[in-house]
């Protein structure tokens, strides 16, 4: 079974009976003589580098050219387990952070929190600025209720001061 010719003027190579011709060399002009500014080679596919060469006359290599990929690689084994914090870090966080309405957790709370910095020294742990912020919050807490009962107890001794002069009756 023999087919028409394709139009456009090209033909198949591997149809049977058709003769395939080489394209025309692009480094040609159209008058068939070569272009002055770019050299001739006898691969008319081969790169044509902007540059005379290397000393040796040798065409340059394509400084284009991409590079190879890296060696594979040993397969890796994941990602490590993240550390885990310690546990008495975060009870002394929240014992510190009550200590806001019920004052008396406050102290505890920095206790534990100086135990928990000892022990994520000792395991490494994560946890290290909580048992700190535990510290810091626990021992202010614990500093302004000091100061609180001293008021109190300030206001009570001068409220007896003052209430044993006034208060002398005559029954």
């Amino acid at each position: 079974m023999s087919y028409p010719p394709p139009s456009g003027g090209w033909h198949d190579p591997s149809a049977p009976g058709q003769q395939s011709t080489p394209p025309a060399d692009p480094t040609l002009a159209m008058g068939g003589s070569p272009i002055p500014a770019q050299p001739t080679s006898a691969d008319p596919y081969a790169p044509v580098y902007p540059y005379a060469g290397t000393p040796g006359g040798q065409p340059m290599a394509d400084p284009y050219a991409a590079a190879g990929y890296p060696p594979p690689a040993y397969p890796g084994y994941g990602y490590p387990a993240p550390a885990k914090t310690n546990t008495m870090a975060i009870v002394a966080l929240v014992l510190s952070l009550v200590g806001f309405a019920s004052c008396i957790t406050a102290p505890v709370g920095a206790i534990l929190g100086h135990v928990a910095r000892k022990q994520i020294r000792e395991t490494g742990e994560q946890g290290e600025g909580m048992a700190k912020a535990a510290i810091i919050v626990g021992w202010i807490l614990t500093g302004l209720l000091a100061l609180l009962i001293a008021f109190y107890i300030v206001v009570i001794v001068i409220a007896i001061a003052n209430g044993d002069s006034s208060s002398s009756s005559t029954f």
